[in-house]
């Protein structure tokens, strides 16, 4: 497939970017999206959280009333969980959110979900951005000729790129990646992609393994 290369004020050159149709236009498998999406998530938690057991809460081990003769219920221990301030049950404990997912299946997912951004046409392909020195008011109107200024965006650059980076980290909802880190969730999340034309060959290679 074939789409417009435009310039950093939003206008199209006039020229063509050929883009791989086992990258950019594929069946895409909604699945393998989600599983990688999952993954992603699920490896981003920390799973610290924790509460009190029993025999971890601070108090008083005396029965609190006698067994028999109140007219209420038996009470043996201020930190039961049915009294207030007692310890929690089954409550969180410290565990790992990991897990492993098939390479192949990740680059289905990347690829399925660069197929849909193709599809809907929220990916461009840029030019270039031909930043000499950190601007961020130059980068968010860069954004603002793809209407994306308020909108989440994901601009893809061939390599780390510090004047790029720099332009972009203020401003909030805009993402800036290089191709070889580019993962599902980044771009599913995106309201619009935009790659760089340097960037294309990368990615393809990384994709077509």
């Amino acid at each position: 497939m074939e789409l417009d290369i435009h310039s950093k004020d939003g206008k199209s050159t006039g020229k063509k970017a050929k883009l791989n149709d086992a990258v950019f236009a594929i069946e895409p498998n909604d699945h393998a999206i989600w599983l990688d999406v999952k993954q992603h998530l699920a490896n981003k938690r920390q799973g610290t959280a924790k509460t009190l057991e029993k025999s971890e809460l601070s108090g008083s081990t005396r029965k609190l009333h006698r067994q028999k003769g109140t007219g209420g219920a038996r009470k043996g221990s201020i930190k039961s969980p049915l009294l207030k301030g007692g310890a929690r049950v089954f409550g969180p404990r410290p565990r790992d959110y990991h897990f492993k997912l098939n390479k192949k299946v990740k680059d289905l997912a990347r690829r399925s979900a660069l197929t849909y951004k193709a599809k809907d046409g929220s990916l461009k392909v840029i030019d270039g951005l031909g930043m000499s020195a950190p601007k961020t008011s130059e980068f968010a109107a860069f954004l603002k000729a793809f209407e994306l200024g308020a909108r989440k965006s994901l601009v893809v650059v061939p390599a780390k790129d510090d004047i790029v980076l720099m332009s972009a980290r203020n401003l909030q909802g805009t993402r800036v990646v290089v191709a070889a880190e580019l993962n599902t969730y980044d771009i599913m999340n995106a309201n619009g992609l935009l790659i760089m034309k340097d960037a294309i060959a990368p990615l393809e290679t990384i994709l077509t393994k």
